[in-house]
């Protein structure tokens, strides 16, 4: 048997009782961080939380060796990693597998920040649109596509998620103030006037899921240079807003007052 278990978004405290019911009693449990990682935790609070050793794969163990999805043809394999499993798209190949040998599996999902982060925004869920990511910039690679997205949600009237980019294996992880910059850099590259300014309304979202979690609203102008200290980091570019939306913002992130009059 070979079992998918997300361990949600902060620390080891965020796992579901059936994925630590599940750890207890698996017989091997591997677990890859490559992809994302508990901020809150450490490797050895999970195995004394779970009572077992966990081996740590890395990205070619994952993705092109999967000796673990063998391994569960014999015996109860576990693979943990941070938020939901199947969000990435390399969990999702796993299944597949698993389905193709005839090895049963589960999946025991965790928090997610898809959802947790528009939850915490105080926007309603229903009117987000096309989620994007804004990548580290490398030579030859600016894409543009995370401000396209933006617009065309905004065309819409919907809200936009923007995930930053994460490489775990790098110990290197976007920010805010990164996000916004390479939003304001397309903007100057632009041939034309595009919908997202220094002015625009965002959300900087940081540690969804801890104590010390920050939501703070304002225009890129305002957010670009504000300390929301360690990661994790999203942003959020909300279109326009309900009375009720508006009021979450002013109130819990700390927006401009002058929204309640704009919407």
């Amino acid at each position: 048997m070979f079992y998918l278990v997300g361990l949600g978004l902060f620390d080891e405290k965020d796992i579901s009782l059936k994925g630590l019911e599940c750890l207890k009693n698996a017989d091997k449990i591997y677990a890859e961080f490559f992809t994302s990682r508990l901020f809150g935790s450490s490797f050895e609070a999970i195995e004394q939380l779970i009572g077992k050793e966990i081996e740590i794969l890395v990205r070619n163990e994952v993705e092109e060796e999967s000796k673990f999805i063998e391994e569960a043809k014999n015996s109860d394999v576990a693979l943990i990693t941070g938020g939901d499993p199947l969000i990435a798209t390399t969990h999702s190949d796993f299944i597949v597998q698993c389905s193709k040998k005839g090895i049963g599996y589960e999946i025991i999902h965790g928090s997610s920040i898809l959802s947790s982060a528009p939850a915490i925004s105080g926007l309603q869920g229903y009117k987000f649109g096309k989620v994007t990511t804004i990548p580290f910039p490398d030579y030859n690679f600016y894409p543009k596509s995370p401000y396209e997205a933006i617009e065309e949600n905004l065309k819409m009237d919907l809200h936009t998620l923007v995930l930053l980019d994460i490489q775990a294996h790098k110990d290197r992880y976007m920010t805010v103030n990164q996000g916004l910059e390479y939003l304001m850099s397309i903007k100057d590259d632009l041939d034309r006037e595009g919908a997202i300014t220094e002015d625009t309304l965002a959300m900087g979202i940081a540690r969804v899921g801890s104590s010390d979690v920050i939501v703070k609203a304002g225009k890129i102008s305002e957010l670009i240079d504000y300390d929301f200290g360690g990661p994790l980091h999203c942003i959020i570019i909300p279109s326009k807003l309900h009375i009720v939306e508006a009021e979450y913002l002013v109130e819990i992130a700390g927006a401009n007052p002058e929204i309640l009059n704009e919407n």
